[in-house]
């Protein structure tokens, strides 16, 4: 599903990634743990293609068969948009929409008939537990709440990898156990690869795989 190889990623002078090579197959759960300043959000910005690698003719990074490296601006944001899901620690949802509408956003913008995109985040909604909250602002739902509605905008468009950065970060332990066992039956019921950088050790310790980075590389 994703294969990067030599990924270097410089900051002015200063070396964030250090030649990192990852290799996460199809429907695995990864996750990605390490010290604050370790470069664990400068690597999945690159892979979730939200930024892209220094000196990028001497990396690999291929998606499903598709050579990053080689789109350009244009082709990149169809991709990520038809492809990938975003679920950020911060919900990111836009407070003067409602649920339904904050989930229907990247089904919009890939043009999708409003009358599907709207069907398709109602049963997202549903099988997320928000039936009741279709019509509801951000600011009146809770913190758990707010992050489901994030999950389902990342699920929109049956993207074949979704992307987490401290997706528990901002919620109380009960919410955020009950976050970390949807990411699996997610996986379960529909198939998406995960990676998740969290410094929550037990969902770490509950991926498939659980990648340390440590000055800028992952140490196995």
């Amino acid at each position: 599903m994703i294969q990067a190889k030599n990924i270097h990623k410089y900051f002015g002078d200063l070396h964030v990634l250090k030649g990192v090579d990852l290799d996460i197959k199809k429907g695995e759960i990864v996750s990605i743990v390490g010290a604050s300043g370790a470069g664990k959000t400068t690597l999945l910005q690159i892979l979730g293609t939200l930024d892209a690698p220094s000196s990028k003719e001497k990396s690999e990074f291929i998606i499903n068969n598709t050579n990053i490296n080689s789109l350009n601006d244009r082709v990149l944001a169809k991709f990520r948009n038809e492809h990938l899901g975003f679920i950020f620690q911060f919900h990111q949802l836009l407070p003067e929409f409602t649920a339904l509408e904050n989930v229907c956003i990247p089904a919009y913008i890939k043009k999708t008939k409003k009358s599907e995109a709207e069907k398709r985040a109602k049963e997202l909604l549903d099988f997320l537990g928000l039936s009741n909250r279709y019509e509801h602002k951000p600011n009146e739902l809770s913190g758990g709440e707010q992050q489901r509605v994030a999950v389902a905008r990342a699920l929109i468009n049956n993207p074949e990898l979704i992307f987490a950065d401290e997706p528990s970060g901002n919620l109380d332990s009960e919410s955020a156990e009950n976050l970390h066992q949807l990411f699996f039956k997610l996986r379960d019921e529909f198939g998406q690869t995960f990676v998740i950088v969290t410094h929550n050790q037990e969902l770490a310790d509950m991926a498939d795989r659980k990648l340390t980075m440590v000055d800028g590389k992952i140490i196995y």
